[in-house]
């Protein structure tokens, strides 16, 4: 498998009065093309300061954040903006959708500011739309959707300029339960089909069970990973070698 993301020994130190509070503290892993990863924790448990390195938002203290062969931590802020615009969508728990624009509007944005003509980008925001099951809403606004529509927009925004990585950040927080897991199988469906790679950062550990694999993060470091993708293959194994032997019995 193709690697894409690569942290190796990432430390954030904030002093707090007299007091250093370690962020994060020497965190290492690597997540592959078309992996769906979740980084669980409680809050304070260091999961969104992870989050926000691999974005580029904030810098190291110590380590490295390797995203597609380039140094995150190395760069300059007009390159990270630049690298981001060309590599990364974000899903947010917030939607982040502008109300005085219709869905199909919202979509586009990301390509607007890429450069890209009025008629290219709409044509691929509709595609998008289409995607996320959303061929009935794409002139809504967003106060005429529900919260599950809106995510969605919100998906098929992070999916318009066709980026290697989308990062999601609590996705489902604003959602009820049955809204959260239909959003959560459609990002699923998508990295599948589309072989995306998702990193999701939660504090639920019900919503990390759609991942392929999920980091476990306490006080700052990873304490568990949890290979679902494995277990699954396992379990369904297991399943068909009983219904085999069911079947030899009968």
């Amino acid at each position: 498998m193709k690697r894409v993301i690569c942290v190796k020994d990432l430390y954030k130190l904030y002093r707090v009065g007299d007091s250093v509070v370690h962020a994060l503290d020497g965190v290492s892993f690597e997540i592959y093309k078309g992996e769906f990863c979740a980084i669980v924790g409680t809050s304070g448990s260091g999961k969104s300061t992870l989050l926000n390195m691999l974005a580029g938002l904030e810098k190291p203290t110590k380590g490295q954040v390797v995203i597609a062969g380039r140094h995150v931590e190395e760069m300059r802020e007009d390159e990270l903006v630049k690298f981001r615009r060309e590599n990364v969508g974000f899903i947010f728990q917030s939607f982040h959708l502008i109300g005085t624009m219709n869905a199909l509007e919202n979509v586009a944005m990301p390509l607007m500011f890429k450069g890209e003509p009025r008629k290219s980008r709409m044509k691929k925001a509709d595609r998008m739309l289409d995607l996320v099951n959303l061929k009935k809403h794409k002139k809504h606004l967003p106060n005429q959707m529900s919260g599950g529509q809106q995510q969605r927009v919100g998906v098929a925004r992070a999916l318009v300029a066709d980026p290697q990585i989308i990062f999601a950040d609590e996705p489902t927080g604003n959602l009820d339960s049955h809204t959260s897991e239909d959003v959560m199988r459609l990002m699923q469906k998508i990295v599948r089909e589309q072989n995306r790679t998702l990193v999701m950062v939660t504090h639920d550990n019900h919503l990390a069970e759609f991942a392929d694999r999920v980091f476990h993060i306490s006080d700052g470091k990873i304490v568990r990973i949890e290979n679902k993708a494995e277990q699954k293959e396992q379990a369904e194994a297991k399943n068909q070698d009983e219904g085999g032997k069911s079947n030899e019995t009968a």
